[in-house]
């Protein structure tokens, strides 16, 4: 109901606007939507080009890779709300994956990093990599809060340091940086593993993993304390702290939830890559951070919704696919990426100097 008297007011305000203001009124919308269009465009132009592109097959693929992104994207979006960022997500996905892979290889799997320990139970490993990326995230939060570092210099920081205890993690008992594989079947089961499909293509169980993740954060986000003192730090700490906000908890949880999310992406990641190196998870933050800004996660702080982070990790991986159906070649979608983030960032700031 309220969506419908929505549009309505919506309606009334555009037919009360004389021609002039008609015409700026739309070429606003054009503005602030155009990677949207251009996105739209772009999925009509390779289905055309590559009809299997809308294949049940081909969707489900898409399905799939927008919930193997979507902790890391939720996660990494509460660090913007607060004006921030997180340049170390992508190592802690690298961490947490090989640390999964090395404690649930199979026992029969000759180079087991682990040989004389049995196979870890999946809660156990679970809650290992959970704890993992929330010390990160804690971290990065009480350097943050503590010492008003700007987030891009301390998770500049934490990345390089996660990265040398990853590295340094693979070679543990002479695995000498080998790749972690020979996952055990209960694990993959658990997250590659299917008991639905449509049409003969099954659908990943991690998919309800990130549907239950989407749901969880979404509540934490709107309907908690802590949701709305993130909002209030993100939109003016100065005026949430007067207001009674604990600017410095607020800022190391939001961050320790960031991590935790990050930690989930490199479980499910584990299984789903099942070879698992020191350069799995790498720049991840670069497609989380482009997704957050496409659904409208605002650098300027205090703007963002969980609905608009999944839209744009949908979109951001909808155009990623459809760039592989064109046979864009490896290097020029790097290019593309950049200039998406570019563009996103650009539309996002255009709007804020708008409204302000």
């Amino acid at each position: 109901m309220k969506f419908v008297d929505n549009i309505k007011s919506r309606r009334a305000a555009y037919q009360e606007l004389d021609a002039k203001d008609k015409k700026t009124y739309w070429k606003e919308a054009l503005l602030n939507n155009a990677l949207y269009i251009l996105l739209i465009i772009a999925v009509i132009y390779t289905s055309i080009q590559n009809p299997r592109f809308f294949t049940v097959g081909s969707l489900m693929n898409i399905v799939s890779l927008w919930a193997a992104n979507i902790p890391i994207a939720v996660g990494i979006a509460g660090c913007i709300v607060l004006t921030g960022t997180d340049l170390s997500a992508g190592r802690v996905v690298g961490l947490t994956a090989c640390i999964s892979a090395s404690l649930l290889q199979s026992l029969d799997y000759a180079t087991r990093m682990y040989p004389n320990l049995p196979v870890f139970p999946i809660p156990v490993v679970i809650l290992i990599i959970l704890l993992v990326g929330a010390v990160v995230g804690l971290v990065n939060g009480f350097f943050v809060a503590k010492f008003s570092l700007h987030p891009f210099i301390v998770t500049l920081a934490t990345q390089l340091i996660v990265n040398g205890i990853l590295l340094m993690y693979i070679t543990i008992n002479g695995n000498n940086g080998q790749p972690l594989s020979g996952l055990d079947d209960s694990f993959k089961k658990f997250v590659t593993g299917s008991f639905i499909g449509i049409s003969g293509v099954p659908i990943p169980n991690y998919v309800w993993y990130a549907i239950i993740i989407v749901i969880l954060m979404w509540f934490i986000w709107n309907k908690t304390t802590f949701g709305k003192n993130m909002f209030a730090v993100g939109s003016n700490p100065e005026a949430a702290n007067v207001s009674g906000v604990n600017v410095m908890a607020t800022t190391i949880l939001v961050h320790t939830l960031a991590g935790a999310m990050y930690g989930l992406t490199g479980f499910i990641e584990s299984a789903r890559i099942g070879s698992n190196t020191a350069t799995t998870g790498m720049n991840y933050e670069c497609d989380a951070i482009a997704a957050c800004v496409i659904g409208g996660v605002s650098f300027v702080g205090g703007t963002g919704k969980i609905s608009g982070v999944v839209i744009g990790v949908f979109l951001l991986r909808i155009i990623f696919v459809a760039l592989q159906f064109l046979s864009i070649n490896q290097n020029w979608q790097y290019v593309i990426k950049g200039i998406i983030i570019l563009v996103a960032c650009s539309i996002d700031m255009r709007k804020y100097l708008v409204r302000k």
